[in-house]
């Protein structure tokens, strides 16, 4: 089965300052800086926040589900602003899935000195025959 979801949201600051948050390991630190008692801590494994960096999300206690996920950077385009990323390990890999795609864009609202762009995250999702009652799990 395969699947993929998607959202706008509008972000209230310029496109070069959204991009450099989203674009390398900028989100990690922010992510480690606010949000580690929800999330996680995010590290680096291999790689300077391009294409081929692997990145381990060890989750939050307070996240059901596998304790981690390794994901590596596929896809790094600095002037359309899209970045993509893959699950390689853990995460929803261990709950069944075969492929967990995860696209950010940023995509700028109106004109293009606008302080207001908007963030677009898609996910791709594949998930291996027989396990769709894994999968149903994250839903609940």
């Amino acid at each position: 089965m395969k699947g993929s979801v998607s959202c706008e949201r509008a972000v209230e600051a310029p496109a070069s300052a959204v991009w450099s948050t989203y674009r390398g390991l900028e989100l990690a630190v922010v992510v480690n800086k606010l949000l580690s008692d929800v999330i996680g801590v995010v590290e680096p494994v291999e790689g300077d926040g391009g294409v081929g960096t692997i990145i381990k999300i060890t989750f939050a206690p307070v996240m059901p589900g596998p304790g981690y996920m390794k994901e590596v950077f596929t896809k790094m385009d600095d002037e359309a602003r899209v970045k993509e990323t893959e699950t390689v390990e853990g995460g929803f890999l261990a709950l069944g899935f075969s492929l967990y795609r995860v696209r950010l864009e940023v995509l700028e609202k109106g004109e293009a000195t606008s302080d207001c762009v908007i963030a677009r995250p898609t996910i791709d999702q594949q998930i291996k025959n027989n396990t769709e009652t894994n999968a149903k799990a994250i839903d609940d």
